[in-house]
């Protein structure tokens, strides 16, 4: 049987070992698709870099949309991130008839709903694996695997970077900036992090899987999105003593606020009970935690990133589209698990409404009064206190710090309360304020 033919737009990290793990792997992929799969033709602005990967067995090009275009190509691989010229090929390679395979997660979470109702009109298939937690294969489990349940929640470590940086905080006690440039010298952070210790990488992936959960539009503009540049390892030792561990966590949640349905889409630092497999997922690892009514809580966990790893999730796209491309459009899997015309228009809830509980780590001047003036405030609000540590002050020492860990309440009770707070003559500077979830 001939091959299926496919265009590879981008041949750094990924599209290097999609090419490699597809070569090494091509009998086994083969018996699996049902015809062998081919890359024909490699389109990156480095010809020598494409010509070392590939070594001459395959046609070159600087040109991406001559491979968009091409008649003879079937499946169009995008793998060169970014939100306009990617948009730009992915379209044009749809209105050309062509199934499209992507790891782009900023490209779907901020133009998905465009794009999917683009390869709906045009019958073809866009699939997107790759795009949320690397070779862990996430998407086709909450969009197949969990077909038969209400999700009702998602929380995950999807980023490894961050991951990797908060590890390493805890394990060795350095300071953010010292993790950040260890991060960068092994690999796992970019020269420029931004996006990974911003959360804003996070939010993409989250925003994505909540679409897959809930049946909703791609609403990245709308996620609560927090990074980990301010984290202080002394709030992740603190966070330890409590029994907690500190991760950079996206969450969506289905939820009732003010007697109406919602959706909770959120990305940030989170502490975590220690006792919790995911509150062990350490160094550059990811896992996905997701709750449904029938199956209950199950995990997901493995090689959020890397070459190889999230190649194995473009791969597998790859050999779905083979099976799939000839089959009635109308029987194929919906890309974000619903049916198009039974999306929900649930509401995104405000972060002011969503409850959860909080750390809070204030520096006081160590004198009499000042906890029962903060304990006041908060009970005005109608938050109760769940644990706390006050450090003991050295000797000499005229402030200290106080450490509360509240019981669940709403974001807009703790910001009134923490107003106040800030404002009592003995409270030394501001207050730092980090969420925590349960995660049963």
């Amino acid at each position: 049987m001939n091959p299926i033919r496919v265009g590879l737009l981008g041949i750094g990290t990924v599209g290097g070992g999609t090419f490699t793990v597809l070569r090494r792997n091509a009998e086994e992929i083969t018996r699996r698709a049902g015809r062998p799969i081919e890359i024909s033709i490699v389109a990156d602005r480095d010809r020598d870099r494409a010509a070392s990967v590939t070594g001459g067995t395959c046609q070159l090009t600087d040109d991406a949309f001559s491979v968009v275009t091409d008649p003879r190509v079937e499946i169009v691989v995008e793998l060169i991130g970014g939100t306009t010229v990617a948009k730009e090929l992915v379209l044009q390679a749809i209105a050309h008839g062509k199934h499209v395979v992507t790891a782009n997660k900023a490209l779907l979470a901020t133009h998905g709903t465009e794009i999917f109702a683009r390869a709906r009109e045009h019958g073809v298939i866009v699939a997107f694996e790759a795009a949320v937690a690397g070779g862990i294969p996430i998407i086709k489990a909450v969009r197949e695997g969990l077909a038969a349940n209400r999700i009702q929640w998602i929380a995950g470590i999807i980023n490894g970077t961050t991951n990797f940086i908060l590890s390493e905080m805890r394990d060795k006690g350095l300071d953010f900036d010292s993790t950040l440039r260890a991060a960068q010298s092994l690999g796992y952070a970019e020269a420029n992090p931004n996006a990974d210790i911003d959360g804003v990488d996070a939010g993409h992936k989250i925003t994505i899987l909540a679409a897959l959960a809930f049946g909703i539009p791609v609403q990245f503009h709308k996620a609560h999105i927090e990074g980990i540049r301010n984290l202080n390892p002394v709030d992740i030792r603190y966070a330890e003593q409590l029994g907690y561990r500190v991760k950079l966590l996206g969450i969506t949640k289905r939820v009732v606020v003010n007697g109406a349905p919602g959706i909770e889409l959120r990305i940030h630092p989170t502490l975590i009970p220690a006792s919790r497999l995911i509150a062990n997922v350490e160094g550059a690892m990811n896992a996905v935690m997701v709750q449904g009514d029938a199956v209950g809580t199950t995990l997901y966990y493995g090689k959020g990133a890397g070459a190889e790893p999230t190649a194995s999730a473009v791969i597998a796209d790859l050999v779905e589209v083979t099976r799939l491309q000839s089959a009635d459009p109308q029987n194929r899997v919906p890309y974000l698990a619903f049916q198009p015309d039974a999306l929900s228009d649930l509401p995104i809830v405000d972060m002011a409404e969503i409850e959860t509980g909080y750390y809070l780590r204030l520096t006081v001047a160590d004198r009499p009064g000042v906890l029962a003036d903060v304990t006041r405030i908060l009970a005005d609000q109608e938050i109760s206190i769940n644990a706390m540590i006050q450090r003991q002050p050295s000797e000499g020492e005229s402030q200290t710090d106080i450490i509360l860990l509240t019981h669940l309440t709403k974001e807009k009770y703790i910001d009134a309360a923490l107003t106040r707070i800030k404002q009592l003559p003995a409270v030394h500077g501001g207050v730092i304020r980090l969420r925590w979830e349960e995660l049963r």
